[in-house]
């Protein structure tokens, strides 16, 4: 299929009110950018993906490009970025091409082979939904009812016979919103098609968060302090003459971490998934067992929105060890940094802990699930 699929991020952002441009912000685990391009991949509709990003925002998109994936810069407003992309695919001579906005993650996949099978018959075809508020226009001093049946908001991706797109391109001078405008502009057919509702343009950090629910879980874990045995805290090993004892590796930081993740997505415990009592889990890496568990809650649309530790221990001293913890559980949870927070407590040399017999941890997990 000769078909090409152009995603523009190069925008500013203005509206979102965050330090990254909302396209490259994390939204249900991936950067906002990465759902269209995935969903690009999966339909198979296309030869490649092309995404128009802003220079100064290069940093975002570094070592991204490849054979069926690549990187545009874009101009400083949408026409011109949209222009730059056509003019890169150009000399591939394509025969269709879809450009869809960055901002609009939530389209599905079946949406994709809708259109493209609307294409076919015509040079332009673009998504839309009525609006469900009343419409008014102001016109000089006055303000004009519309019709809101007769009144249409247009959706990403919009599809395009290559050439037809092209040729209108390169004639027009003026800014515009989207192609379609473009059709409209010079009288050519446009055929629209009944979009997808779930399809939002999100505007604002707090769009980020509609249809989602936040829910929280509580973990802990103790292990004993013993010879002969690694200590494993977090995920990484720390230099000790003890280790903890445990059936696994006997990490408490990642087995508490582990519950508080499955009671927040209603899951069960730790010790129900992965029995001490099962040969196959012996000595195993708790790495593994969170990763499975990231895996399963990802695939029930749960996303992990912060992490709150309590590292209870005399010995060692956890400040030593916070930033070289907090890059492990951050890869392990493929969360950022940022949505992470540890606290190294003792117990004023009180108790097992206290006496550098026993190591525990505490931890309180949100997530959030997306309908």
């Amino acid at each position: 299929m000769n078909n090409y699929f152009i995603i523009l991020a190069a925008g500013e952002s203005k509206r979102f009110n965050s330090n990254i441009p909302k396209q490259f912000v994390k939204y249900k685990g991936l950067r906002m950018f990465e759902h269209s391009i995935n969903k690009a991949k999966k339909s198979k509709l296309f030869k490649k993906i092309i995404l128009v990003v802003n220079r100064k925002h290069k940093k975002y998109v570094s070592n991204l490009s490849n054979e069926n994936l690549k990187v545009v810069f874009g101009g400083n407003e949408r026409f011109i970025s949209s222009m730059k992309a056509l003019k890169f695919i150009r000399k591939y001579k394509p025969k269709n091409v879809f450009i869809h906005d960055a901002a609009r993650p939530n389209f599905s996949e079946i949406f994709l082979h809708k259109l493209y099978r609307k294409l076919m018959n015509n040079n332009c075809v673009i998504p839309y939904l009525s609006p469900t508020n009343s419409i008014k226009l102001r016109y000089m001093n006055n303000l004009i009812n519309l019709d809101r049946n007769k009144v249409y908001e247009t959706q990403t991706p919009q599809c395009f016979k290559f050439n037809k797109l092209y040729k209108l391109t390169l004639l027009n001078k003026e800014s515009i919103s989207d192609e379609c405008s473009l059709f409209i502009k010079n009288k050519v057919k446009v055929n629209f098609v009944r979009g997808e509702k779930q399809n939002k343009k999100i505007t604002h950090s707090s769009d980020l968060y509609l249809n989602c629910k936040n829910f929280y879980g509580l973990g802990f874990d103790v292990h004993r302090l013993v010879p002969n045995r690694k200590l494993y805290l977090g995920g990484i090993q720390i230099k000790s003459k003890l280790g903890t004892l445990g059936h696994s590796d006997g990490d408490p930081v990642l087995h508490a971490i582990t519950d508080s993740i499955l009671g927040a997505c209603k899951l069960g415990d730790i010790g129900k998934k992965f029995s001490d009592k099962s040969k196959k889990y012996k000595n195993i890496r708790s790495t593994i067992l969170l990763e499975k568990v990231i895996k399963e809650i990802t695939n029930k649309n749960y996303v992990i929105n912060n992490i709150d530790i309590n590292i209870i221990t005399q010995t060692p001293k956890i400040f030593l060890y916070r930033l070289k913890l907090t890059k492990s559980i951050s890869q392990l949870c493929k969360i950022s940094k940022s949505q992470i927070n540890i606290k190294g407590k003792t117990t004023e040399k009180l108790g097992v802990i206290g006496k550098e017999k026993a190591i525990a941890c505490e931890v309180l997990t949100s997530v959030l699930k997306y309908d």
